[in-house]
């Protein structure tokens, strides 16, 4: 076994809604000027991750999994999702507004989609003076004054508007209706899942001319019309310590600002590790392997790991386990 510190070619996607930020800020390998998407790590058929570095290069994350199970996982990890890798990665541009939209809890996301839900979270890197996100409504609605705001075009006078800047933090749980507001650059963790319900786009079209699929009658009796304040993620940023940010069923993250190198002993962790870099730049050692990391880049740790060094003068880190 020689589970070295793992780095994965992006999977690039692009949106009608995407920009250039992830080349330009982030230096993903793109010609394209809408790429909305960096795919950094993720088990979600059709889009599997191949490892970029190393002995191990172009081997599938499924491969990887398969080979290592509760090595690579953890044996936590495997008892509860089996052969799925349960958490998606990505990096979001967005250069123009995404559509207002939610996820689907688990019980309904398997029930119509034989899919797990979809609860995440957004880490802002870069955000234009001024930029916005949609989280949730502004007061509490009933299910037909929101059907009747669609019917009226009017949906966007019932949200909630938060501006953001670098370092803000917010958990989107499932029937949570959001959008990510143009300007922003952000990290995301999230379930496995690529359940959307697409409920008012701004009436845009594609390239082909073609209004985009909504799905406003799955997403009725999917969404939360309470009002809510419990998506801002208030977080502590004590540099050369690990910040708890969020802790909840599906993923943990915690945030780490370092000025120097830092060690953790792993043998009591359970769970794969990620790491995102945020910021900054650091080198990432653990018992088989080192692997340099900069802004933009993630890292995947296996569970069979017992320590990990980050040598670093300065960085930024998102830490994910299970």
């Amino acid at each position: 076994m020689n589970l070295y510190p793992l780095k994965f070619k992006p999977i690039l996607k692009e949106r009608l809604w995407g920009g250039t930020k992830l080349k330009d800020v982030l230096h993903k390998p793109i010609e394209s000027d809408i790429t909305g998407e960096s795919w950094e790590l993720s088990g979600v058929d059709g889009d599997i991750s191949e490892v970029s570095n190393g002995d191990l290069t172009g081997t599938s994350l499924h491969s990887l999994m398969d080979e290592h199970g509760e090595a690579l996982l953890g044996k936590s990890v495997v008892e509860r999702f089996g052969n799925d890798f349960p958490i998606l990665i990505k990096f979001i541009d967005a250069k123009q507004d995404l559509s207002i939209q939610l996820h689907p809890n688990d019980e309904l996301a398997k029930e119509r989609h034989n899919s797990f839900g979809k609860t995440e979270m957004w880490y802002i890197m870069d955000a234009d003076p001024g930029a916005k996100l949609i989280v949730g409504f502004n007061k509490d609605v009933e299910k037909d004054e929101y059907v009747k705001s669609l019917e009226e075009g009017t949906l966007t006078d019932l949200m909630n508007y938060e501006e953001v800047g670098e370092g803000d933090t917010f958990f989107i749980n499932t029937g949570k209706i959001h959008a990510i507001g143009a300007g922003v650059l952000l990290a995301e963790i999230q379930q496995t899942s690529d359940v959307t319900y697409r409920v008012f786009d701004f009436n845009r079209r594609d390239k082909e001319g073609n209004l985009r699929e909504l799905h406003t009658s799955l997403a009725v009796d999917a969404i939360d019309y309470e009002k809510k304040d419990d998506f801002k993620v208030e977080y502590a940023k004590n540099q050369d310590h690990v910040n708890s940010m969020v802790d909840c069923p599906y993923f943990k993250t915690d945030f780490l600002e370092l000025t120097k190198s830092m060690k953790q002993d792993l043998t009591q962790r359970d769970s794969f590790t990620i790491f995102m870099c945020v910021g900054g730049a650091a080198q990432i050692r653990n018992d088989w392997g080192s692997v340099a990391i900069t802004k933009g880049e993630t890292v995947l740790i296996s569970a069979s790991t017992t320590y990990v060094d980050i040598d670093t003068e300065g960085a930024k880190l998102l830490e994910v386990t299970i």
